[in-house]
This record gives structure tokens, C-alpha cells and sequence, in this order.
């Protein structure tokens, strides 16, 4: 298979006019070389933070407070999570993860509640599907022995050293929500030595240190923290520092688009269009350890095609810009996954 147009080339998305060869889905060569088409050729996104489940109920609970919505045990999120039959759930989530799809996402790392059960939910829900979901089982030892690693509500919910360890030993993904109401939880949490930290609202100058000190990546969800009232990350001192990928968290409360978080952080914090891109694809895929997120020899073959001359396209004269700050659902020809 070749594709061609104006490719978005390596971690830098250095626009170039040719073609991407893809052999066995891999990327076996990207080639400079003069085309008729005004496609555009970028890495299908991964949207590195997410909640599916809360598919069932989407803008449910207008006015409630942060902890009133998703706090474990019965927040609203949970009270509707357990009153939803496991069809339900899993109807639910197939239609996110297919829109998802549709907008060129290959991936999502999903915080999945409902221990064990939760697990079989999303999997029920995945199949048949091309995206991938790397599943962050909750709750418990077990729930995370059947997923890709566990994913922590937050140190002030719970002790979770035992979980971090049994994590480890099963060399599984670890991540953790830390700084989302208040800074009083980063520290417990980045003592736990995770693999990755989720929001990050309110960090202090030792939190933004010790970040930059152990190498901790962060996901950050603009969206989300906007919706719930806590304010919003200081990305470009967290980008200065690590790791920044980009989530669209609770369905209940967002859209699961990327094209949707990329504008919203673009036009919010002053950081280049070019990493907010890095941030919707390699980012996200460096985090899960995915061989995919960039387009370049040796990566999956997992891209995005733009029409570059629909109506909201047209004319573009920053392509790297144009697709963090203005692309669309709309303007999506084709996705490969």
C-alpha cells in the first residue's frame, strides 16, 4: 500500500510532499517525491487517558462538584456504572471506541473501573473493533492481573504500595491520578514510583523537580478539568519538564476527539502546535510502549488521512497548525489501524 500527499514525517511532523509505503502493515519507507494529491498523512492518535464506561451516561450530573461525579465509591459515575447492565456498559463503550475510531485514534489508555468484570466489559466491547485499548484495570489485584496494568483512583482514596509492587512484579503499566483537586495527593503519588501520572493541576516547584528528576510522564486533560471546576494544568511548565500526553477522560463529560482536545489545549496554553501533535500521538504511544505514533520506517502503520482540500482545509498555510488547531471530524478521508 502507498499513500500520498503532504506527510507529517518523524517526531518533528516535518511536512513533505511524497509518499508512505506500507508493506505488512509496517512503515517500510517515507519518500520525498512530487504528487497530485492534497492529503494529508499523519500518525492515527492515541489518546493516553480515558474512562469508557462512563459512555452510558454522557452529560449526566450538570452542576455537581468533581467529587460528586466520579469519586470512588458512589459518586454518580459509580452509582450509574453499577445500575447499567453488563450489556449496556459494553453497548455503550462500542459506540465511543467507534467514534474514536472514525476521528483516527489507535489507541486509548483506559482506566477501566468495575475490577475484573470491567476488564471482560471493554474486551466485549473491543471486539471486532481495530483500535486498541491498553485496559488499567481498578480496584484490585486480580482486576489488574487480567489487564495490560492498574490504574489508581489517587493516593487520598486509598493505600496502593501493595498494588504498585504486585504491579511491578507482573512488569504491567502503573498509573496514577495525582493533582487533580489540590496538591496534597503528588507526593504519595509520585512515591509510588508509577509509570505515568494523570491531570497534574496543581503541581508545586518539588512536584514539577522530582517529575523532571524520574523521568514521569504526564497526561493531561485540559477538557475534563475545565468541565469539573479544578482549573486547569500548567502544560508548558509540564512539557518544559517530561512526557506530556494528552486524554479526553470521563465520556460523561467529553467527547472522546482528539481533534477537539489538540484545539482546546492549543488555544489554551502556550505551547507550539507542533508538541501539542506529539502530545495526541507519540506521547501517548511512548507511555503504553506502542511501536506506533509517528510516521517513519520500522512504526505500525497506524495513520490518519486528512482531506487537505475540503472547505476547512483549503488554503492552510501551516499544515501542522491546521490540523491541531482547526481539523475535524469532518475532514477525515481514511484511517488505517
Amino acid at each position: 500500500m502507498q499513500l500520498e500527499g503532504t506527510v507529517l514525517r518523524g517526531r518533528a511532523f516535518e511536512p513533505v510532499e511524497g509518499r508512505v509505503v506500507v508493506e505488512d502493515g509496517t512503515i517500510t519507507a517515507v519518500e520525498e517525491t512530487t504528487t497530485d494529491s492534497t492529503d494529508i498523512i499523519l500518525p492515527a492518535f492515541v489518546n493516553a487517558h480515558t474512562h469508557l464506561g462512563d459512555s452510558i451516561a454522557k452529560e449526566a450530573g450538570g452542576g455537581l462538584s468533581l467529587d460528586e461525579l466520579v469519586a470512588p465509591p458512589d459518586g454518580l459515575k459509580h452509582r450509574l456504572l453499577r445500575a447499567a447492565s453488563t450489556d449496556e456498559k459494553a453497548a455503550a463503550m462500542a459506540r465511543s471506541l467507534r467514534m474514536m475510531e472514525h476521528g483516527g485514534t489507535a489507541a486509548c489508555l483506559e482506566f477501566r473501573e468495575g475490577g475484573v468484570e470491567g476488564v471482560d466489559v471493554i474486551r466485549q466491547a473491543l471486539d471486532g473493533r481495530d483500535i486498541e485499548a491498553v485496559v488499567l484495570g481498578r480496584e484490585t489485584a486480580d482486576a489488574m492481573r487480567e489487564a495490560d496494568g492498574f490504574g489508581a483512583s489517587g493516593a487520598r482514596d486509598a493505600e496502593f504500595g501493595e498494588l504498585r509492587a504486585e504491579t511491578a512484579d507482573a512488569r504491567k503499566l502503573f498509573g496514577i491520578h495525582a493533582g487533580e483537586r489540590d496538591s496534597h495527593d503528588i507526593t504519595p503519588a509520585l512515591d509510588l514510583d508509577p509509570d505515568f501520572l494523570v491531570h497534574m493541576v496543581y503541581p508545586e516547584p518539588e512536584h514539577l523537580q522530582r517529575v523532571e528528576d524520574d523521568e514521569i510522564p504526564i497526561a493531561v486533560c485540559p477538557r475534563s478539568n475545565l468541565v469539573t471546576g479544578v482549573g486547569v494544568p500548567p502544560i508548558r511548565d509540564l512539557v518544559e519538564r517530561t512526557t506530556v500526553a494528552l486524554g479526553t477522560d470521563n465520556v460523561m463529560l467529553n467527547s472522546p476527539s482528539m481533534f477537539r482536545e489538540m484545539e482546546f489545549t492549543s488555544k489554551l496554553a502556550d505551547v507550539p502546535a507542533v508538541e501539542i501533535l506529539r502530545m495526541a500521538t507519540i506521547n501517548g504511544a511512548d507511555i503504553a510502549d506502542l511501536n506506533y505514533g509517528l510516521v517513519e520506517e520500522g512504526r505500525d502503520a497506524k495513520l490518519l488521512v486528512l482531506d487537505g482540500d475540503s472547505d476547512n482545509l483549503a488554503g492552510v498555510q501551516d499544515v501542522v497548525r491546521a490540523v491541531v488547531r482547526r481539523a475535524g471530524m469532518a475532514d477525515v478521508k481514511d484511517v488505517y489501524l
